[in-house]
């Protein structure tokens, strides 16, 4: 994951790999699309410390569960 901050357009851009068919959750109810799999810690800094950035993309599962 790329994280980069724009201080003047005060936005986060977040780049991740996208899996367009995705893979099931672990629940089974969604599939998962992209994912940092947990927090991850970035190298953009606020207010002197590290950002963390946990993101999870999906969309429902296709057998409606």
């Amino acid at each position: 994951m790329n994280a980069k901050l724009s201080e003047d357009k005060k936005t986060l851009t977040l780049v991740i790999p996208f899996d367009e068919q995705g893979t099931p959750s672990a629940s089974g109810k969604t599939q998962v699309h992209a994912s940092t799999r947990g927090n991850l810690q970035t190298a953009v800094m606020v207010n002197g410390r590290s950002l963390v950035v946990g993101l999870n993309a999906y969309t429902s599962a296709k057998n409606g569960r």
